[in-house]
């Protein structure tokens, strides 16, 4: 971390503290409306700043609403924030307390300056500000009084450091029964803030688009104005909305409109249903008749239907102008790519053996255990894709394939699939439980087994979802930004995609026939298909290993024991035919492994996790980072590499997605892409997401994903990201990387931490 952020971020805190020392001590005593600035003393409570309250009219008539002004005066260099400080900082606030009967409005922000500090961006206030708020007296009021408004303002004033101030306002104003005289004084100052006050034309039209985590205002002068739009910017009301500082690149429509691209921020929750703001003209130009406005009030709902306008060198191939319809097709597509995905295929090669059991039987039998396996998979997405939107509904930050986030979820699945394929094996026996969910293939009737069917199904999309295939990503992420009935309509089509092989061939009488009839066979490939079930085992343990660390991955292979003596125990004794006494012990120490290897498990995810929070993955990091030149991924780091004009390449990863691991040894590790790194000094960093992490949650959202695999190439001109296909070649990324400059600046030892 640079030492001058460093200072910033401990003046910030250090601030606060301060700030709330000074809430708790009382108010401070007012200073003379006459007293002259005073800055930095030790007694001063606003430093390098001095607030009063002034008045636009020299008397108040009853009833008649009138304005006042906090007038700030700030030393040269120093800031004070506007409504949305931007990166950091927070606005000014007034308390008041008025005379019985008054009624104060809200402050009329005039629009602010920008304030840039290394990589954040600041909206804010230098030299002089006159932040306006309407009050309405009662109409009883008695001419020939005098009246007092009094309130506390308190506000924060920057440089390099950040300091708390506040002060106690007090004016006092004669009661009169005409027209009151407006005060010479301040005029000029209540002109300039009206002047910067955003205004509504009614004559320009505006309207907003979002498309692949970013935004774009579409401008529309009338058409006899002849306007420049070159330097403008829009200023978000809200936060967080949109990444501040973004570049904020114009161009112009041919009929006659404007685009201004805006960066969705990466610490949004979620898409902004509306933009609010100011758009304020290039320096030295206004808007308006006489041209006479410096700023356009912005308030307008974010259509996602015409998003495809709206960043179009920022969608990743076959994602610009994407549609429901689009996106149905992909996730079909998609569903039907995950049949091939390593940790689904042991699943329905079992199905596939299945049908082999039942090729005698009737045509209908087959017909309904596809039907039944089908109905597995949608129901499944349907109960996964409505517990993802509840979840984020409630503020929740996770993505699809969120349950492999979840160690202790893991820890079980290892078990799950380890239990099987010690029944594939003839460890032991058990007709209607835990080979079940594999797909039952002996001691099944046909009638009976359509549970197992079904049930196999759901297990087949559980492990499947985090397997995205190819073109799922754009799908997915555009399903998540509509209603819940067309998100629900997305995973529909991708359960249907994921069930049609299948399904289809349970549907096909004369495949079905020509499948070899039951025999000796089956018992070898019963056997056999143990040993994907294992490798799958042996999967999931890495993933445990990678969230829980090496500690934990150890107490999970310890539960996996405790496993397989219970399975021995059932395999040996339960088969044979023995005294009910003995069948009692035997059922009972059989319990007590398969409960220990359960505990062992779950105790090995929350010991991991925890301990590896501290020890195993520091230590992997520390040695990693000296033999790699990937660091840990934080939006921090991200603004400040590109503020100092360098290149950045985000690889959004996590260790249970195949597809990411795929690319990282096919790609991403060859010795032609690292050279091309090194050779343009692009910035390399890791977003890893294989435990659930907001932060990358949000990231990922920004750029209109859902899930990983997702590689994001930033530019060092400022300009929007480019992302990268899920799937990557070598001549992929090398062909991004040949767009880039080709002297990026050095390397200035990026230290951030995340």
């Amino acid at each position: 971390m640079s030492r001058p952020l460093h200072r910033r971020r401990l003046a910030g805190a250090l601030a606060l503290l301060a700030l709330a020392l000074m809430l708790g001590s009382g108010p401070a005593q007012a200073q003379p409306a006459s007293a002259a600035p005073s800055y930095g003393g030790p007694e001063d409570e606003s430093p390098h700043s001095n607030a009063r309250l002034v008045s636009e009219v020299e008397a108040v008539q009853p009833g008649e609403p009138f304005t006042v002004a906090l007038r700030m005066v700030m030393r040269d260099g120093w800031h004070s924030y506007w409504t949305n400080p931007g990166d950091s900082g927070q606005p000014t606030r007034i308390e008041w307390a008025l005379p019985d009967g008054f009624a104060a409005d809200s402050i009329q922000w005039p629009h602010p300056e920008r304030i840039d500090l290394g990589p954040l961006t600041n909206y804010g206030y230098s030299d002089e500000v006159f932040l306006l708020t309407q009050i309405t007296p009662p109409a009883d009021l008695e001419p020939g009084t005098r009246v007092t408004l009094e309130g506390q303002a308190e506000w924060l004033i920057c440089e390099e450091t950040c300091l708390p101030a506040e002060s106690a306002l007090r004016l006092t104003l004669p009661v009169r029964a005409e027209m009151p005289a407006p005060n010479e004084r301040w005029q000029a100052g209540f002109a300039r803030s009206r002047a910067r006050q955003p205004k509504r034309l009614d004559s320009w039209d505006v309207a907003a688009t979002r498309s692949s985590g970013s935004y774009a205002l579409k401008v529309t002068p009338p058409e006899e104005r002849s306007v420049s739009m070159d330097g403008a910017h829009f200023f978000s009301a809200d936060k967080p909305v949109i990444d501040h500082a973004a570049a904020q690149p114009v161009s112009q429509m041919e009929d006659g409109s404007y685009l201004i691209g805006l960066q969705q921020s990466g610490y949004a929750s979620e898409p902004a249903e509306r933009l609010r703001g100011a758009l304020v003209a290039p320096e030295g130009t206004g808007w308006g008749p006489d041209g006479d406005v410096q700023a356009l009030r912005v308030n307008v709902p974010v259509d996602t239907a015409g998003a495809a306008a709206a960043a179009p060198g920022n969608a990743a191939p076959g994602e610009a102008g994407m549609t429901l319809v689009g996106a149905l097709l992909f996730a079909f597509a998609g569903g039907a790519i995950l049949n091939l995905m390593p940790c689904v295929f042991p699943v329905l090669s079992i199905k596939v053996l299945n049908f082999a059991e039942h090729a005698g039987e009737d045509n209908a039998s087959p017909r309904r255990h596809g039907g039944a396996f089908g109905a597995g998979v949608v129901v499944s997405f349907w109960v996964l894709a409505g517990l993802l939107l509840v979840l984020r509904a409630g503020g929740s930050q996770i993505g699809w394939g969120f349950q492999l986030q979840s160690p202790p979820f893991v820890a079980l699945m290892a078990m799950l699939f380890f239990g099987i394929g010690l029944n594939l094996l003839g460890v032991f026996e058990v007709g209607t439980g835990l080979m079940r969910w594999g797909g039952g293939v002996e001691g099944a009737q046909a009638g009976s087994s359509y549970g197992s069917s079904f049930l196999s199904g759901v297990l087949a999309t559980v492990v499947a979802t985090p397997c995205t295939a190819p073109l799922m990503g754009a799908a997915l992420g555009f399903a998540v930004s509509l209603s819940a009935a067309g998100a629900l309509a997305v995973f529909t089509a991708l359960g249907l995609g994921m069930a049609a092989p299948y399904v289809g061939l349970s549907m096909a009488p004369g495949l079905v026939e020509r499948m070899p009839r039951p025999g000796a066979w089956m018992e070898t490939l019963r056997q056999g298909l143990a040993f994907p079930m294992f490798a799958t085992a042996v999967w999931l343990a890495w993933v445990f290993g990678q969230q829980a660390g090496v500690s934990g991955m150890a107490m999970l292979l310890g539960g996996l024991l405790l496993l397989s003596v219970a399975a021995w125990i059932v395999g040996r004794w339960e088969a044979n035919r023995i005294s009910g006494r003995a069948r009692l012990f035997t059922r009972g120490l059989a319990t007590v492994a398969l409960v220990g290897a359960v505990l062992v498990a779950l105790v090995g995810a929350r010991y991991g996790t925890t301990s590896a929070a501290t020890t195993d993955s520091n230590a992997t990091e520390a040695s990693s980072a000296k033999a790699s030149a990937w660091k840990p991924f934080s939006p921090e780091r991200v603004e400040r590499l590109r503020a100092e004009g360098r290149p950045v390449f985000v690889d959004f990863t996590a260790a249970w997605c195949l597809s990411c691991q795929v690319n990282k040894r096919t790609t991403l590790s060859t010795t032609a892409v690292q050279k091309a790194f090194e050779n343009k000094n692009v910035a390399r960093l890791r977003a890893d997401w294989t435990n659930r992490d907001p932060t990358i949650t949000r990231a990922l959202e920004s750029h209109g994903r859902n899930g990983v695999p997702l590689y994001v190439l930033y530019r060092g001109d400022g300009s929007d990201p480019k992302l990268l296909p899920e799937i990557l070649t070598p001549d992929i990324v090398l062909g991004a990387l040949e767009s880039l400059p080709g002297n990026a600046p050095a390397a200035s030892g990026d230290v951030a931490t995340r």
